[in-house]
């Protein structure tokens, strides 16, 4: 006979490697019992208004303008298709440098996975504030972490959030 909880120990919860084995119980055990989803849409249940190209790059440099003054401009900011949450990229930064005129200039663009045009409004924000605290903070680090919470001091719930809504989206529909 199989159980309920059986079934979502055998679901993977490849957005959640490396949270403790308590917490990974907790998050298979609302699988189980078919409320993860629910709560989600409970905790979160703000939509945005972000869909197009420009409407994103003015958002994006609203958050700029208001967190971070100093750091370079972007040349681009685009939803991308393309993105896979599988290999983890949710949004990427990229700097192009060329030469112009004697001087070494770079082009700064950031790309966020075209899922997040239907995401809650403050998953959106989450992977903005992450790809721009890129621009100062190449690695993953104390300091890329600090300046993620200052501008979302709820940067790390939300970034758990994050990945339970993704592992939801992959849920089989019952």
């Amino acid at each position: 006979m199989t159980h309920a909880s059986d079934a979502s120990d055998a679901f993977p919860l490849p957005y959640l490697t490396g949270y403790a084995p308590d917490l990974l119980a907790q998050v298979r055990g609302l699988i189980a019992d078919g409320r993860l989803s629910g709560i989600l849409a409970q905790r979160y249940p703000d939509t945005h208004e972000v869909r197009t190209e420009r409407a994103l790059y003015d958002y994006v440099s609203d958050l700029k303008a208001r967190h971070m003054k100093s750091a370079p401009p972007l040349a681009k900011v685009a939803y991308d298709p393309r993105l896979q949450t599988v290999r983890n990229a949710l949004g990427t930064h990229s700097s192009v440098s060329r030469v112009q005129g004697g001087k070494l200039k770079a082009k700064r663009e950031i790309r966020i996975a075209a899922l997040f045009k239907e995401a809650p409004a403050d998953f959106l924000r989450m992977i903005v504030v992450h790809e721009l605290a890129h621009l100062k903070e190449r690695e993953h680090d104390k300091a890329f972490y600090a300046l993620c919470r200052h501008m979302a001091p709820d940067y790390h719930q939300l970034e758990f959030d994050l990945r339970l809504w993704l592992t939801a989206r992959e849920l089989p529909a019952s």
